[in-house]
C-alpha cells in the first residue's frame, strides 16, 4: 500500500482518523452528509415526479388554484427538527467536550506553534517544561520567535520550522498564535483546524492513537507563498520522541 492509500483510507474518502476524538466529527460530517442527499433525492424526484404529470398534452388544461395541502409544510418542519437534532445531539457536545477540555498534569506535552509567512515555527519548552521568554524587538531572522538568551528557562528550549514531533496515547496542548496575518493550523488526520490570529492564543488540543509522519497544512489564504507553507507532524512512541527531544536539545 502507498502513501495516499495510507493516507486515505477512511469511509467515504476521507483522509484516516488518528485522534481519540475524531469519531465525533466523523460521525457529525456524515450524518450531515446523509440528511443532504435524502434532500437531493426527494426535491429531485418531486421534480421529476411534477415535470412527467403536469407535462403539456392534449385534452389536458392548466389549473392556476394551487393544490391546498399541509403536506409541504409538514416536511418543512421535519427537516428542521432533523437539522436542529444535529446540532442538539452531535455538533454542540463535540463543540463543548473540545471547549471544556483543558488537560493538566505532568503527562500533558505542552508546546507553541507560530504561525508566519510562510513557515510553522515550533517550540519547546525543555527539560525544565517552562517557556523561556520572549520579546518583539528580539526577533529576526536568526530568532524568529523572539526568544531571551538572557532567560534562564530558554536556555533548554527546542525550537524548529516545519518539523514538529509528538508522542502518541499522551494529551497534546499545542498554544497557537500568529506573528504576521491570519493561518490556520489545520492536520486532517487529528480532525483539528483552528486559525492562528496576531495577538491571541488558541488552545489545539488532542491526543494521537496511531504514529506516522503527516501534513500540516496552512487553511487560510494568507499571502502569495500561502501554497508552500506546509509542515509536517510525527505521531512517534514515547520512547522516539523522548530520543528526538535528547537529539535536538541545545548544549548548554
Amino acid at each position: 500500500m502507498n502513501e495516499t492509500s495510507q493516507y486515505y483510507n477512511g469511509f467515504g474518502g476521507l483522509p484516516v482518523d488518528i485522534s481519540t476524538h475524531g469519531w465525533q466529527i466523523d460521525k457529525l460530517f456524515y450524518s450531515v452528509h446523509i440528511l443532504m442527499i435524502l434532500l437531493f433525492v426527494g426535491w429531485l424526484s418531486f421534480l421529476i415526479y411534477t415535470l412527467i404529470k403536469f407535462r403539456q398534452r392534449p385534452g389536458h388544461k392548466a389549473e392556476y388554484n394551487p393544490v391546498k395541502t399541509k403536506l409541504g409544510s409538514y416536511l418543512e418542519v421535519g427537516v428542521a427538527l432533523v437539522e436542529v437534532s444535529l446540532l442538539v445531539f452531535l455538533a454542540v457536545p463535540a463543540w463543548k467536550a473540545a471547549k471544556t477540555l483543558r488537560p493538566t498534569g505532568s503527562n500533558v506535552v505542552q508546546v507553541r506553534v507560530v504561525a508566519e509567512q510562510f513557515a510553522w515555527n515550533i517550540h519547546f519548552p525543555g527539560k525544565d517544561g517552562v517557556f523561556g521568554n520572549t520579546k518583539v524587538e528580539l526577533v529576526d531572522i536568526d530568532n524568529p520567535l523572539g526568544l531571551d538568551p538572557e532567560d534562564p528557562a530558554s536556555k533548554d528550549d527546542i525550537f524548529t520550522i516545519n518539523d514538529l514531533h509528538l508522542p502518541i496515547d499522551r494529551p497534546i496542548y499545542i498554544k497557537l498564535t500568529s506573528k504576521d496575518v491570519i493561518h490556520n493550523f489545520y492536520v486532517p488526520v487529528l480532525r483539528v483546524k483552528q486559525d492562528a490570529v496576531p495577538g491571541m492564543v488558541y488552545p489545539v488540543i488532542f491526543q494521537a492513537k496511531q504514529t506516522g509522519s503527516f501534513d500540516i497544512a496552512c487553511a487560510q489564504l494568507c499571502g502569495l507563498g500561502h501554497y508552500r507553507m506546509k509542515g509536517a507532524i510525527t505521531m512517534e512512541t514515547e520512547d522516539d520522541f523522548q530520543t528526538w527531544l535528547s537529539e535536538n536539545a541545545p548544549s548548554i
